[in-house]
């Protein structure tokens, strides 16, 4: 789910960043200053397009308008986007790992989808609004209830055809490492007989290096963490996309989610934690199925 700063936007300068390289150095003030105002415009169009253009158009418009806005955010705050392997698949539950508040516009311009977030960012002054408008799922998180609300909500779009993602991590990391993928998350998809299709997120400077500028974790703020990002001067996103996993022959969910983790695993270059990489043992009572092989 996309994590939450300790205070959303916060005054100051950006986070000191560990491993300094050409891409950090001494970025111009001019080119900082130009940047902070092309995303205030953008945001400002962002909200007319929602406010004034959605009301009078199809869903299948917002998906384009949110595409080519995600883009051209990317290209503001000097994001290249690089999707290397399958396409994205109408109708399937995209599993990602989560490092940055970019991994969403970085999965919505490659293929608009459905973002499962929980509850309190519905509660944000104008984000929550946007969010509300562009499809988002809201999970309260602790209630059994709701949670059967949000997978048969989850459910039904995936089987109209809409793209739903995830992060079952459930927060951020700096991106060197994959944490636990919580298995419930992917129960709707199992449900109702659609493919899992997991992303394997990274930034990159250009000398494809680490980027830790983008990471969204511990207690960095909303404001720091777009200070950090401005303050580069050239960033990539890579996406690498796993073929669908089918999910009709009634598979396991917590052998799927560690399917999905070690695809991710694998695909970011990241080694597991060896406590993670055991197969979890099926219910008393339960039919043994097998691990899903990596792809």
């Amino acid at each position: 789910m996309p994590r939450t700063g300790q205070g959303a936007w916060s005054s100051g300068s950006a986070a000191p960043l560990p491993g300094t390289t050409a891409d950090r150095a001494a970025t111009p003030a001019a080119l900082r200053a130009w940047r902070y105002l092309r995303l205030g415009l953008h945001l400002l169009y962002g909200v007319a397009t929602v406010a004034l253009v959605y009301p009078f158009t199809r869903r299948d418009t917002h998906r384009a308008l949110r595409r080519r806005w995600s883009r051209a955010l990317l290209r503001i705050l000097g994001i290249d986007l690089e999707a290397e392997g399958e396409r994205i698949t109408p109708g399937c539950l995209l599993v990602a790992n989560h490092i940055s508040w970019v991994d969403i516009f970085a999965i919505n311009a490659l293929a608009p989808a459905a973002f499962v977030s929980k509850a309190e960012v519905r509660a944000w002054p104008l984000i929550g609004w946007l969010a509300a408008k562009n499809d988002t799922i809201f999970l309260r998180r602790g209630s059994r209830g709701h949670a059967r609300i949000v997978n048969a909500e989850t459910a039904a779009r995936l089987e109209a055809g809409g793209n739903v993602a995830i992060f079952p991590e459930g927060t951020t990391t700096d991106g060197t490492e994959v944490l636990h993928f919580h298995a419930a998350l992917l129960q709707p998809a199992i449900a109702c007989g659609r493919p899992v299709q997991p992303l394997a997120l990274r930034y990159l400077n250009t000398d494809r290096g680490h980027n830790r500028a983008p990471a969204y974790d511990g207690d960095l703020s909303l404001g720091q963490c777009v200070a950090n990002i401005i303050a580069t001067r050239r960033s990539i996103v890579r996406i690498r996309i796993a073929p669908p996993h089918p999910t009709a022959d009634g598979i396991d969910r917590r052998i799927l989610a560690q399917c999905a983790r070690d695809w991710v695993l694998a695909a970011s270059r990241l080694a597991p934690a060896a406590a993670s990489t055991a197969e979890p043992k099926p219910a008393p009572g339960t039919p043994h199925r097998p691990r899903c092989a990596a792809r």
